[in-house]
Order: C-alpha cells, then structure tokens, then sequence
C-alpha cells in the first residue's frame, strides 16, 4: 500500500503475549480490529512499544505477517527494523518488507552510539538496499545518540528517507528538523504530550503510544489540527494530558499494556526485563481511564 501521503495518527502498537510469554495472537487479532474500528491511519508493528527487543526474527517476521494479512490493505503497516547492528537492521528491513511492510522505522545504532560519520552510514546503508519509505527515528532518551541536524540534511535528501519520528522532547530540535520538512519528507512526534506543538511546526501527526487506548481520539486530533482547527486539536491535547502523563509514569510500554488490559483487550503480560507496575502506577493508570470515559 502506497503510504506516501500519510498523516495523522500512526500507533505504536503493542505485541500481546500469553502467560507463557509466548504471542497472543487473539489478543493481537482484538487489536488491530480496535485500530481499524478506531479510524488510526496506520499501524507500526515491532517498535519499542511492542517489545521487539526480546523477540527473535521469527517472531518478528510473524507477527509482520499476520498484522499485514489482518488489515488487509485498509491503512498502512510499518515495521520496525532497528539494530545497533547496520548488518541486522539490513537483513531484518528486507525480512520485514518480504512479509509485505510498507514501510520501515529505523532507529539510531544504541549502545555502540557510533561517531557522525558512522551514524549516517547506519541509515544509509539500509536506505540504499530498500524499496520502501523510511522513517528516521530520534530518540536519544533511550539510545544514547541522536540524529544531529547536519546528518539530518543529508539523510532526509535520501529518495528512501519519508520520514522523521521526532522523540527527543527538544521543541528547539524540532524547529531546526522543521526546514527539511516537505511533500517528500515528514516529521511525525514521537512524545504523545506534544503532539499539537510539533504540528504546529509541519508536522504531520504522531507515531502514539496513547492511540493504542484511544484510537478515535488521536486520530481526530490530528484531523482536526490538519484541517486547520486548531483551537480544537489544543483543547484535546490539553484535556488528554494527565491520561498521556499517566501511560509514561513507567517506562513504556509497562502502563500502556496495563491500560489495555483493564480495558479487556488484552492481559497485562510482559517479557523480561519489563516487569508489572507498582501499585501507585497501577492506580493512577486506573483513574486516568475513568476519567476519560475508557472504563467504568
């Protein structure tokens, strides 16, 4: 599916699992169905929020597949292929679009961090070798590197490069990745907490973690910032923040899933090293929900 010209809302989804830590595939067949009755514009499997990191290449590949089978070419599905190995990022960006991916989501090389130079070449050397857009995705919080502005410039004139999910929370970063921003270069937020802001920068909506609970909310949102309601679109960010707030008050994806399951969507299970939330989290995750109408 063409998803050149996508905005709005992409959710981050998560991956389910069962007791036994093994995959919940009802569990993920519930969600996606959610999505799509929800309105998101387009699903991203296999990012942080859904716990790549503990899964093999089996699983990755799998759960691509049947994400892809399920929404049938209703909205768009991106894979998340990110290594701090160039070589696995490479050979997991081709697995992924085999299995029939849209689109990719290429993360910073974590860990090694590696210097300028060797960043640029961690996301040039997969956009060379791929047929699909890719979006860049800075996150310095978690991978000990970002992308900076100078690599941006020449990464975003890459025909490959589609995108940038902007996750440092810097508002002043966002601005200078704004002059690269055009019909062939997008900028989605990374932060649910500010998603109007970066909108209001040319950006074209938000990779959410928040859209998995409320995918009708964050679609309109968006919606409505792009048809020019802006006072709208604020006054739903706003209203939403303590809701937002209250999915990070542990590490995500830990509340998000937390929040899923008392929703009856799926359980509460994670792979290690992620572990249940502490009774306080548990509770403020709980409260937010009432309060915004998502559980009685």
């Amino acid at each position: 599916m063409d998803m050149t010209g996508l905005t709005g809302s992409i959710v981050a989804l998560v991956t389910p699992f069962k007791e036994d830590k093994s995959i919940d595939w009802e569990g993920l067949e519930r969600l996606v169905d959610f999505q799509l009755e929800g309105q998101t514009d387009a699903i991203l499997v296999l990012g942080t929020t859904g716990e790549s990191s503990t899964m093999t290449d089996r699983e990755d590949f799998e759960v691509a597949e049947f994400v892809v089978d399920r929404v049938a070419g209703r909205v768009p599905v991106i894979g998340g292929a990110g290594s701090n190995s160039t070589a696995e990022s490479l050979n997991k960006s081709l697995g992924l679009i085999k299995r029939g991916i849209d689109g990719l989501l290429l993360i910073t090389p974590y860990y090694n961090k590696s210097n300028e130079e060797g960043i640029y070449h961690h996301f040039k050397t997969v956009l060379d070798q791929v047929n699909v857009p890719c979006i860049l995705y800075n996150i310095p919080g978690r991978t000990g590197c970002a992308i900076s502005i100078a690599n941006l410039e020449r990464l975003s004139a890459h025909p490959n490069a589609w995108g940038l999910k902007e996750a440092s929370g810097d508002i002043s970063y966002a601005a200078n990745a704004a002059q690269f921003v055009s019909d062939d270069f997008k900028m989605f937020s990374g932060n649910d907490d500010i998603i109007v802001p970066i909108m209001s920068l040319g950006g074209s909506g938000v990779i959410s973690v928040w859209a998995n609970i409320a995918p009708k909310t964050v679609h309109d949102m968006c919606a409505q910032w792009l048809n020019g309601n802006h006072e709208e679109a604020l006054a739903t960010q706003l209203e939403n923040l303590e809701l937002i707030h209250s999915l990070f008050c542990e590490v995500n994806p830990i509340p998000v899933k937390a929040a899923l399951a008392k929703m009856g969507l799926i359980d509460a299970i994670y792979r290690q090293p992620l572990w249940p939330m502490a009774a306080a989290g548990d509770a403020r995750v709980e409260r937010a929900l009432k309060e915004a109408g998502l559980i009685g």
